[in-house]
């Protein structure tokens, strides 16, 4: 399970992960410099793709599915591409591969009032259901309901990501966001089944980047669902769960 931008392994929901490990084998980790975990962050997606390499190997684990949502979406496809034999199957939840053309509505990318809120110090429960959720009251109590499942843990989120990591983080996906650096030309290129999904409006990942993804990928599966935005996979965790076991089987 490779995360999204400033995650942690307290972020990722329990009722999420609870049912993908009831068929399969889950490994939640933080990459290093990350909250829980020592050394240098990586500042690049390759370095970052190359750390979920080195981990499995750790873990002697030739091969695996990777599940990599926002930004870790990225670092899938990056894993992907630079990696091929290691992954199986992969997850591409609410992610981009960086620049994709269309002047389109729903291609726009995160403006300023979504990166204020995003990089902020201290992120609170009202700037999550921002980021995250539509503002329906569905998708806000999702989101509500979300957010306790978190609080439930013992010592949650005793380890944040502190702004070097982050600016990393920041860094590395600045480096897909011109046309010429994007990983979207060179998606043609995998030839792994990926499952694709995301939220009708994705504020943070422009949902459109989800079409034109599976657009280009041989094998790309897409799905979307609706009023939810970036955090679609917590909104309807039970569901989606279900689709990625169906997907990995």
């Amino acid at each position: 399970m490779i995360n999204r931008f400033r995650g942690t392994m307290d972020h990722w929901d329990p009722l999420l992960v609870d049912r993908i490990a009831a068929e399969r084998r889950v490994i939640l980790f933080d990459q290093p410099g990350f909250a829980r975990s020592v050394g240098t962050p990586p500042d690049h997606l390759s370095g970052f793709a190359a750390n979920v390499v080195a981990l499995a190997g750790a873990l002697g684990i030739a091969q695996f599915d990777a599940f990599g949502f926002s930004m870790g979406g990225s670092v899938a496809l990056q894993l992907l591409l630079d990696h091929p034999r290691a992954v199986r199957r992969a997850v591409v939840a609410g992610s981009a591969p960086g620049h994709v053309p269309g002047d389109l509505p729903s291609n726009q990318p995160a403006g300023q009032e979504v990166w204020s809120v995003a990089t902020k110090p201290v992120n609170t429960d009202e700037d999550f259901l921002y980021l995250f959720f539509e503002p329906s009251p569905a998708s806000q109590q999702a989101g509500r309901d979300y957010l306790a499942r978190l609080a439930g843990r013992a010592d949650a989120f005793s380890h944040q990501v502190d702004a070097q990591a982050w600016q990393a983080q920041l860094k590395s996906a600045m480096g897909v966001r011109e046309a010429a650096t994007s990983l979207l030309p060179r998606l043609k290129e995998i030839g792994h089944p990926v499952l694709v999904a995301n939220g009708r409006h994705d504020i943070m990942a422009p949902t459109y980047a989800s079409y034109a993804m599976a657009q280009e990928l041989p094998r790309g599966w897409l799905k979307l669902f609706p009023d939810a935005g970036h955090g679609f996979l917590f909104q309807h965790a039970q569901e989606f769960a279900d689709d990625v076991l169906r997907f990995l089987r």
